[in-house]
């Protein structure tokens, strides 16, 4: 049986990892970028996009779910 109360720190420990990771990733590009592959960073930022394009609506789940009751 799922413990519901430990579902939002879950959730946020992951949040956490995904932006480390797009952090991470974005670090790699620039450093692709810099060495002549300029089309394949811009395809990783575009990868990228994805994650900012939902951060919005994850941190607004997170404030919900951890709201105090």
């Amino acid at each position: 049986m799922l413990n519901s109360d430990l579902l939002p720190p879950l959730i946020s420990k992951i949040y956490e990892n995904q932006l480390a990771l797009e952090a991470s990733i974005m670090e790699l590009s620039n450093w692709v970028e810099q060495r002549g592959s300029k089309d394949t960073a811009e395809n990783i930022r575009g990868a990228l996009n994805t994650i900012d394009e939902n951060e919005e609506f994850i941190k607004l789940t997170l404030a919900v779910l951890l709201a105090p009751d």
